[in-house]
């Protein structure tokens, strides 16, 4: 009679490691990259506490977790959002209001700017402030960052990043002449009305095209003549109807007491 085979106790158990290492191999290659800056250390953390008790606890709270009325939860918005916030002059806000203006004076320099991004970190997990290697422009392709740009941002910002109105007395913004990192930071974070283009549905190269987009545009200038605020049809149909047919009508004008 054939002797059976036994399986060992411990089968069980490799076959689940071994699985575990072949998933955890199979996702981090495939797995998008993060295109985050180095890890703050403890004293730049330590210094942001401090500076984030003495100018943002008022609305946010000592704990960064909000406010009722006054300031949202700070918790996973991420040092991108701080970085982004802060380094545009938009926080802390002056006054209360349905948005952050931007035509603010930064209050800070970088290095505290940075120091509370990283204390705000350590509130939860969120988008980092990205490395240079991508806000780079010139290592980006403006072509695929204008087909990019047009489809997911020309609604709001116009086609050529000058801003527009939105509805409750909001505003898309110009992003004519932002930073690369800040470009990337607001794709990445979502201030306020933008919606957030995370690396799972916008990679990092990705985000990098849309910058080298936006500097392309601002390089190339207004060859055409005045741009008259880069706002389309609208401004330039009113111009043809108010100026360019008055100057037809004062014309016909002249020439007739010329002729009488």
């Amino acid at each position: 009679m054939p002797t059976l085979s036994r399986r060992h106790p411990a089968a069980i158990a490799l076959l689940l490691l071994l699985g575990l290492f072949v998933t955890g191999t199979a996702y981090s290659a495939v797995a998008p990259k993060e295109a985050t800056a180095s890890v703050a250390s403890a004293d730049s953390v330590a210094n942001g506490k401090k500076l984030f008790v003495a100018n943002c606890a008022t609305c946010h709270g000592a704990n960064g977790l909000g406010i009722d009325q006054a300031g949202p939860s700070l918790a996973g918005v991420g040092a991108a959002s701080v970085d982004f916030q802060m380094g545009t002059g938009r926080m802390p806000m002056t006054e209360p209001g349905v948005q952050a203006k931007d035509d603010l004076q930064v209050k800070f320099t970088d290095e505290e700017i940075s120091d509370i991004a990283a204390y705000v970190a350590t509130l939860g997990p969120g988008p980092s402030v990205p490395d240079e290697e991508y806000t780079d422009g010139s290592k980006g392709d403006p072509g695929k960052g204008g087909q990019i740009f047009r489809v997911n941002c020309a609604m709001c910002h116009n086609s050529a990043g000058a801003g527009g109105a939105l509805t409750r007395g909001k505003d898309a913004p110009s992003v004519q002449g932002v930073s690369g990192k800040h470009i990337y930071e607001a794709m990445e974070t979502g201030p306020q009305s933008m919606p957030v283009f995370n690396d799972a549905n916008l990679s990092p190269e990705s985000k990098r095209d849309v910058i080298a987009y936006l500097e392309a545009q601002q390089e190339a200038g207004n060859p055409g003549g005045n741009p008259l605020g880069s706002l389309g049809p609208v401004p330039e149909g009113l111009f043809i109807w108010t100026i360019g047919l008055g100057l037809l009508v004062g014309f016909a004008v002249w020439l007739g007491q010329k002729s009488a």
